[in-house]
C-alpha cells in the first residue's frame, strides 16, 4: 500500500517585462482616422493618429510634446502637420518639429517618435519594434481579395478589453479541448502549422446550436505576426455553404491588459439592399460576440500559468508559445530554426479542404439530418 501523499503542483506565473511584441497591430478601421486627431493608449504609452489634410496620409506618433509635455491630440491639424495646443509648435507626421511661431530656430532634438503605418484590408495597422527597426517586408499581412471585390460587406468591428497578457489569446491557437465546454463545438479534426512569422490553426467541427446532424463547420485561423489574426469560417445556411471572415486582432494597453478588435465581414446577398446586408452582418456579429464572451469570462478570472499540467489531447501549447516568443526577442538573437515549418495534429480527421469540397458538392444537408432523426 502506497501512503505517499501527493505533492501539489505549484503554478508558476511569469512577470512580463515592459516590452511589447515586434510586429503589426491593428489600431482601428482605416476610415475611422480623419483630420481630427485621435488618442490611443497602447504599448504602455499614449499615441495619436490623424490624416493629413493635403496628402490624406495617416500619421501616427507619440502623443506628448517633448517641449513642455502637452497632449498633441488636443491640438489641431494644419496641412499635414499637427499643431501643439500649448505653444503652437508644428510637428510633421515624421515626428520632426517644422516650425515654432516665436523662434527662428528649431532645436535639433525636437523629434517625436513616429510609428510606421499600413493601410490594408480596410484596417490601419501600426508597427511596433522595441529595437526601433523598420517593418520586416515579408511580415506584411496578406491582401484579403474579398475585401476589395465589392461583393463583401465592410468590417463590422467591436472592441473588447481583456485584463491579462496578450499570450492568453494566442494560446487559443493550440487549445483544442476548450471548444467543447466553452463553445459547444465537437471537434472532428484539429491541427496546427507553424512557419516563420505565421501560425495557423485548421479545424473541422460541429456546433451543438448552429449545426445539425452531419453538417460541419470549417475554420482556418491564421496569425501573421504576433497580433494580426484573421479567420475564415464556412458553415451551411439553407443547405448552401456560407463563408465569413473574422478579425480577432489584439493590441496591448499594458503588460496586463489588451484590447481585441473583433471584426466580421460577410459576402453580400445578391438582390438585398446595403441596409439589409448590414443588418445581417450586425446580427451575425452579435451572435459571434456572445460566443466570444464565453472566452472573456474565462480570461478575466484565471491566472497566467507558465508551467501547465498538460495531458494527451490538450494541443501544442509549448509549440505556439515558443513561436510567439520570437516577437519578444531581438532579431539578431533568433535562431534559423524559427523559420522552419512545424506541423502538429491533435485530432486526426477530415481535412478542411475535403470538407469544403463536400459542402459544395451537396454532401451535407440539414434536411437529411432532420429526416434521419427518429420519430
Amino acid at each position: 500500500m502506497n501512503n505517499k501523499k501527493p505533492v501539489p503542483h505549484i503554478i508558476k506565473k511569469k512577470v512580463w517585462p515592459e516590452r511589447y511584441a515586434r510586429g503589426w497591430h491593428v489600431l482601428a478601421k482605416a476610415d475611422q482616422i480623419t483630420s481630427e486627431p485621435q488618442t490611443f493608449d497602447y504599448f504602455g504609452s499614449r499615441i495619436l493618429a490623424y490624416r493629413g489634410e493635403e496628402d490624406n496620409k495617416v500619421n501616427v506618433m507619440d502623443a506628448y510634446c517633448p517641449h513642455m509635455g502637452a497632449d498633441l491630440s488636443k491640438g489641431c491639424v494644419k496641412g499635414n502637420n499637427i499643431v501643439c495646443p500649448f505653444h503652437a509648435w508644428e510637428w510633421g507626421g515624421d515626428g520632426v518639429a517644422k516650425s515654432i511661431p516665436y523662434s527662428k530656430r528649431v532645436p535639433p532634438k525636437a523629434v517625436i517618435k513616429s510609428w510606421p503605418t499600413l493601410e490594408k484590408n480596410g484596417l490601419l495597422m501600426v508597427w511596433n519594434d522595441p529595437e526601433g527597426n523598420d517593418p520586416i517586408p515579408e511580415q506584411e499581412p496578406a491582401r484579403i481579395d474579398d475585401y476589395y471585390s465589392g461583393e463583401w460587406t465592410d468590417w463590422e468591428i467591436n472592441q473588447v478589453t481583456i485584463n491579462s497578457h496578450c499570450r492568453e489569446l494566442v494560446d487559443n491557437m493550440a487549445d483544442m479541448a476548450h471548444f467543447g465546454p466553452v463553445h459547444y463545438t465537437s471537434v472532428k479534426s484539429f491541427s496546427n502549422v507553424q512557419e516563420g512569422h505565421k501560425f495557423i490553426q485548421y479545424m473541422v467541427g460541429a456546433h451543438d446550436i448552429l449545426t445539425e446532424g452531419d453538417v460541419p463547420l470549417t475554420s482556418v485561423a491564421t496569425y501573421e505576426g504576433p497580433a494580426y489574426m484573421t479567420t475564415t469560417m464556412t458553415g451551411m445556411m439553407e443547405d448552401m455553404p456560407m463563408t465569413v471572415h473574422l478579425l480577432v486582432s489584439h493590441i496591448p494597453v499594458s503588460t496586463n491588459q489588451f484590447h481585441i478588435n473583433f471584426g466580421v465581414m460577410m459576402k453580400k446577398i445578391p438582390g438585398v439592399s446595403e441596409e439589409e446586408n448590414k443588418a445581417i452582418v450586425d446580427a451575425y456579429t452579435q451572435m459571434s460576440l456572445e460566443s466570444f464572451e464565453q472566452d472573456i469570462e474565462i480570461w478575466d478570472n484565471k491566472v497566467l500559468v507558465d508551467n501547465p499540467v498538460l495531458c494527451a489531447g490538450d494541443g501544442p501549447f509549448f509549440m505556439v508559445r515558443e513561436w510567439y516568443s520570437q516577437f519578444y526577442s531581438d532579431v539578431a538573437e533568433l535562431p534559423e530554426s524559427f523559420k522552419e515549418r512545424k506541423d502538429h495534429t491533435t485530432v486526426a480527421g477530415p481535412s478542411v479542404e475535403e470538407t469544403l469540397k463536400n459542402m459544395h458538392a451537396g454532401v451535407y444537408s440539414s434536411k437529411k439530418a432532420e429526416e434521419a432523426e427518429p420519430a
